[in-house]
């Protein structure tokens, strides 16, 4: 097979993997309610757990399997200033020294004889001077489910969006714990009401891989880089 072809297969399976279908994660996929154990056997009386009906129950999620809506109001700002300087310097002197009650003298040039006396000067210095600011916000909607009911009664939940939009495909995962307490009326609480959250939005495709610096030049602006 020629070198030609060889790219051309290439090419060809990049673009196919590109144009793929969303994938879903495991960390962030969904769970089914949990099957309720079967009703005892009937014993004459009118009232049947199995056919229950709450007519004064709310709707808030409460049980595993059950659905509730995240509302992502994330923004975050940070910045960060340093500044280092560091300087040295070093001044040696050593006088001819006396042996045996006469110094030494060796050699000999056009401007005298040389001596075991010596002159050492060194100096170094460092400045560095860094800054960064980082801005980010994130807003939209997505409905979790429930995984699991902590023994105090905290929902942990979880799930993602996956959505395909020109050939590009983008990703929307949460997971985090719940307290009921901030549920509201409506079945929806505040993203920034979630412990231990975990919130990703990322996307492949080549508007993505567009927006992603090369391994080369990656290298180039890391710390192992020797320029």
């Amino acid at each position: 097979m020629s070198i030609r072809m060889i790219v051309i297969a290439l090419s060809a399976l990049l673009l196919g993997a590109c144009a793929g279908p969303p994938k879903r994660d495991p960390a962030f996929a969904t769970v089914a309610p949990r099957v309720a154990p079967a009703p005892p056997p009937a014993n004459g009386a009118i009232y049947n757990p199995a056919t229950r009906m709450a007519w004064f129950e709310n709707l808030r999620a409460r049980r595993v399997g059950d659905l509730l809506t995240i509302e992502l109001v994330e923004r975050t700002s940070g910045s960060k200033d340093a500044n280092s300087e560091v300087k040295k310097s070093n001044n040696t002197q050593m006088a001819n020294p006396t042996l045996l009650g006469y110094k030494p003298q060796f050699g000999a040039n056009p401007g005298g004889k040389f001596s075991l006396g010596f002159d050492l000067n060194s100096s170094s210095q460092f400045k560095g001077e860094g800054s960064a600011d980082q801005s980010n916000s994130l807003n939209g909607e997505i409905t979790v489910t429930v995984v699991d009911v902590l023994p105090n009664g905290n929902l942990v939940v979880r799930g993602e969006k996956r959505l395909t939009i020109n050939r590009g495909n983008e990703y929307v995962r949460i997971s985090g714990i719940v307290r009921p307490a901030d549920i509201d009326a409506a079945n929806r609480v505040e993203s920034t009401r979630l412990a231990d959250p975990t919130i990703m939005y990322t996307g492949d495709g080549g508007v993505a891989d567009a927006s992603k610096i090369g391994w080369l030049a990656r290298f180039f602006i890391s710390a192992i880089s020797p320029f």
